[in-house]
């Protein structure tokens, strides 16, 4: 295993066509859970120049706008531009509503351990969870700080302290290493667009960017700049307007980007636009909350918990667990304590994450407020997948 070296993460803005499509995606999942919990409903979404293609399968008690839900989120995110926006987009639906032959509609809630254990995962599906002691969320350093820069680029955007700004943007992180641990930032590169106002000369882009971006993100980090952090601005692209009017994008493309920042594994499969059933959704939240208490609960400074799902069975075929020679104690030891203090059965998940019912307790959505800045390690949001509830609970063993 490698102690001295270097990694770097990116982030995108919530403008980026590819998570565009997540928030879109994840908006439809919203509305029919919000009208209906028990609703089974996948969509995904496409977008290209002036044009947004979503495919939805459901089975619901509910009656969703789906382009509707579409516009509201385009106009949110800010594409205003006559090449892209909310108001003369074309939208196109392919629409597949489900019916007899499907399982009867349960409420997780409500059911006794064994009705539990009878409820199978319908998909296969290996996922990961991962948590280290790099942040203060318990994430790898470099892409926390990805999300952070990508975030601020996003915020300076929308409050108009960078009026010329678009809503399509990217971030990278690199972070130097020493004996597993970050050293110091290597480098740091962002990706702005613009959204058609007078364009800034480069030199006060990088000025802008580096007053109003990048220093309020690392101004209470503990790793800050040095002289030698090299800082690139579009350095290698025109001040384009972005979005989808330039790069098409997809539901489902940014996994690294939506857990680990490729520091740690993660499945192939996409977690937006996928209801709770959906075990390669919330099989990596859960497998995530395992590892976080682990690295909360002291018993390792880095922590990966592997679950492998099979179709027709409730637990999972296997749990791994890999510590890196950073646990107090062995792997195995820690595992067990692992195995029995976490429910990874698909219901169980369900009912102790609440995950029915958070779309309709949570103004605007729960779900689409994942699609962007990650869905682990946000520590702007209460999930519950993120509490460290259970690390007392594994310290005692």
């Amino acid at each position: 295993m490698k102690q001295d070296f270097m990694f770097t993460s990116e982030s995108v803005t919530e403008g980026h066509p590819d998570k565009l499509c997540d928030q879109i995606s994840d908006a439809v999942v919203d509305r029919f859970l919000q009208q209906d919990p028990q609703a089974r409903v996948v969509a995904e979404c496409a977008v290209a120049t002036g044009i947004v293609f979503i495919a939805a399968r459901f089975d619901a008690r509910a009656a969703v706008d789906i382009p509707g839900a579409a516009r509201q989120v385009i106009q949110q995110v800010g594409y205003e531009q006559p090449a892209f926006n909310a108001r003369t987009c074309s939208i196109m639906t392919s629409i597949n509503e489900l019916g007899a032959g499907r399982d009867g509609r349960v409420d997780e809630r409500e059911m006794s351990e064994a009705e539990i254990e009878r409820v199978p995962a319908h998909h296969q599906a290996t996922v990961f969870g991962y948590a280290c002691n790099q942040s203060a969320a318990l994430m790898p350093l470099p892409i926390w700080l990805a999300h952070q820069l990508a975030r601020q680029l996003a915020a300076v955007r929308r409050d108009k302290r960078l009026a010329y700004l678009g809503p399509d943007g990217k971030s990278q992180v690199g972070v130097e290493f020493r004996e597993r641990k970050p050293h110091r930032i290597h480098s740091i590169t962002l990706i702005a667009s613009r959204n058609g106002a007078p364009l800034p000369p480069p030199a006060r882009l990088r000025d802008d960017l580096l007053e109003l971006v990048i220093r309020p993100v690392f101004a209470h980090e503990p790793i800050r700049l040095d002289e030698r952090t090299q800082i690139c601005i579009n350095p290698e692209e025109p001040f384009s307007s972005g979005g989808p009017a330039v790069h098409a994008g997809l539901t489902g493309r940014k996994n690294a980007i939506d857990t680990y920042g490729e520091y740690s594994r993660h499945s192939g499969a996409a977690l937006s636009g996928k209801d709770p059933t959906r075990i390669d959704r919330i099989g990596a939240y859960v497998a995530r909350y395992a590892a976080k208490n682990v690295v909360a609960a002291g018993l390792a400074e880095e922590c990966e918990v592997l679950l492998s799902y099979s179709i027709g069975r409730a637990r999972p075929v296997s749990v791994q667990v890999d510590t890196f020679g950073t646990g107090r104690l062995p792997d195995e030891a820690i595992g067990a304590r692992v195995q029995a203090a976490f429910d990874f059965r698909p219901a169980g998940i369900i009912r102790q994450f609440n995950l029915r019912e958070l779309p309709a307790l949570r103004q605007g959505g729960f779900y689409r407020k994942l699609a962007a800045y990650g869905q682990m390690g946000r520590m702007d949001l209460d999930l519950p997948w993120e509490a460290t509830d259970r690390a007392s609970m594994l310290e005692a063993g």
